[in-house]
């Protein structure tokens, strides 16, 4: 079974930085893709950010320019740089792995448990 560990969360002014780590393990089929999704109270879960196999990245505009996300392909992990952070950035992260396979038309969501970011003074 896939597993999924995160960390990197926590309690920061605005304007401050946070870095999420997500190491991806039990990996069998192919990575197709990596993520970052929120979900605030009261509201649906989110794109963030992510990053495929080719190295392509989408960002929700609402972090374009504050956040950058990044993966080393080596340990299966995903990062997302928070910069500027602000006291909208609140929510519960989650990391997001896709996974290809058995076959190249097969593709499976995998997601880690969620941690807590907040931006607060």
């Amino acid at each position: 079974q896939v597993q999924l560990v995160e960390s990197g969360g926590g309690l920061v002014q605005p304007g401050g930085s946070l870095r999420l780590s997500c190491a991806a393990s039990q990996i069998i089929f192919k990575i197709s893709a990596m993520g970052w999704y929120r979900q605030a109270p009261g509201k649906q879960r989110e794109l963030v950010a992510t990053i495929t196999t080719g190295d392509r990245l989408n960002y929700a505009d609402s972090v374009k320019g504050r956040f950058t996300i990044s993966r080393d392909n080596a340990k299966n992990t995903v990062y997302l740089q928070m910069n500027s952070l602000k006291p909208e950035d609140t929510a519960v992260y989650y990391c997001n792995v896709v996974l290809q396979g058995p076959s190249s038309y097969s593709f499976t969501n995998y997601w880690g448990q969620g941690t807590q970011v907040t931006v607060s003074s």
